[in-house]
């Protein structure tokens, strides 16, 4: 039984713009369509938790950036590499997530659009996963356990 879900930041739930420095202080910030809906569904059945590798951003500064789209509200916990000490796609990271937010891999799911980032890592750590395949990559992607092409999507699955 699925009770975690646990989302990539950059291009799973924001527009990446690829500006410098923290999404915080970005001239433009976006939600990824279909994100916020699904959201807004999930955070009521779910523990919803954000977790990044962003090099720019500690937990404080994805708030502020998440909190200009009104995405902060749907999420109940944050995560970064610079407060975790580990990057995705390093099996820690996602260990130290688990063990911080008191979550068991086997009810845990990992969101993300990034294949050998979030979801080798997150296998390899014992989650399961869902490839959020934005652009439509062609290829073999074996550690996915679902695939979505539209963040709307998500809601279909749990």
């Amino acid at each position: 039984m699925i009770k975690t879900l646990i989302f990539d930041w950059g291009d799973t739930i924001m527009r990446d713009f690829d500006e410098p420095g923290s999404m915080s202080g970005w001239k433009q910030v976006a939600w990824i369509p279909g994100a916020e809906e699904s959201l807004k569904v999930l955070s009521k059945q779910y523990t919803c938790i954000i977790a990044t590798s962003a090099s720019h951003s500690d937990v404080a500064e994805m708030k502020m950036a998440l909190a200009r789209v009104g995405a902060d509200q749907y999420f109940h916990l944050f995560f970064s590499r610079k407060e975790l000490g580990f990057a995705k796609p390093d099996p820690r990271f996602f260990a130290a997530v688990l063990q911080k937010s008191e979550a068991k891999a086997e009810s845990s799911v990992m969101i993300g659009n990034l294949y050998e980032k979030d979801i080798v890592g997150a296998k390899t750590a014992g989650l399961k996963t869902v490839f959020f395949n934005e652009h439509k990559l062609i290829g073999d992607f074996p550690d996915a356990d679902l695939i979505i092409t539209h963040m709307n999507q998500l809601t279909k699955l749990f």
